[in-house]
């Protein structure tokens, strides 16, 4: 037998559909951003990849901060008041919607992932302005078809009015070899003139031992994740004119106060319009 202080932990338990032995990556960007909707093997590739890289946790904050600041320009510099998200991961208050809500009550946003976990939390904490509409879709970004004709995107966004997308840290979560470039450019092309494209990636491109360490670890537990450089980053938005600065590091698009040292977040970060 065996005592108390011996027995094993209880098994954690999860939402159906989820396994919580298998990390996924919007567990690990809540456990880095301080949240609670993450299991121990979300934690031990979290763990493992700030051992690599131990500003990850600033670097997931400033791509939270990249939405904010984006969303808050598209809605009052581009005018928009649609917006498709994609790759969504788990709610952390500011959302997208309220951002541009709260700017222009009217907006419309559907959100998009396909972690049930998310599909949890969309539910409870994504809620609508009474003018506005906030909802969310359970997709993969690998079937853009499936998003683009999904009856809740249908009813939400007119697809004939400029649209804001955004794919922040999803990309990275394509193989090559499932020809991301193409995916997106399927997205870009069921969208009207003056829409907007707003990107974030993971790069290698100012230390690549380091992220290339990390890299390594979420691959030893499975996962698919991907840094791509500049160049490679910049062919997602084809043909689309880039926005000022074009494509620079996370905190250096259009940062609210002067930033010393932008290279320390090791993302490309980019929004372009549709002709």
């Amino acid at each position: 037998m065996t005592s108390d202080s011996e027995a094993s932990p209880p098994a954690e338990t999860a939402p159906p559909g989820v396994n919580p032995k298998v990390p996924h990556s919007a567990r690990i960007y809540d456990y880095w951003l301080g949240g609670k909707d993450n299991f121990a093997a979300d934690r031990q590739v979290g763990d493992a990849m700030l051992q690599a890289i131990p500003g990850l946790r600033a670097m997931a904050a400033e791509n939270r901060k990249f939405v904010h600041r984006a969303a808050r320009d598209l809605v009052t510099e581009e005018g928009l008041r649609q917006f498709l998200d994609i790759g969504t991961g788990i709610p952390t208050r500011p959302n997208l919607h309220e951002i541009a809500q709260r700017l222009a009550p009217e907006t419309r946003v559907v959100y998009v992932d396909n972690d049930p976990i998310v599909l949890v939390h969309a539910r409870a904490l994504m809620v609508s302005s009474e003018q506005g509409r906030s909802e969310y879709i359970s997709a993969d970004i690998r079937d853009p078809d499936s998003i683009l004709t999904e009856k809740v995107l249908q009813e939400n966004l007119d697809l004939k009015q400029p649209v804001g997308l955004t794919l922040i840290a999803i990309l990275m979560l394509l193989a090559d070899e499932a020809d991301p470039w193409t995916l997106v450019a399927q997205l870009r092309d069921a969208l009207p003139s003056g829409s907007v494209l707003a990107i974030t990636h993971p790069t290698a491109d100012f230390n690549p031992a380091a992220v290339g360490e990390a890299v390594a670890a979420a691959r030893g537990a499975g996962m698919t994740l991907v840094a791509r450089t500049k160049d490679e980053v910049a062919r997602f938005f084809g043909d689309w004119e880039l926005l000022s600065p074009g494509i620079v590091p996370t905190s250096a698009w259009r940062p609210d106060t002067p930033v010393d040292n932008p290279e320390a977040t090791y993302y490309w970060a980019g929004v372009a319009r549709k002709p």
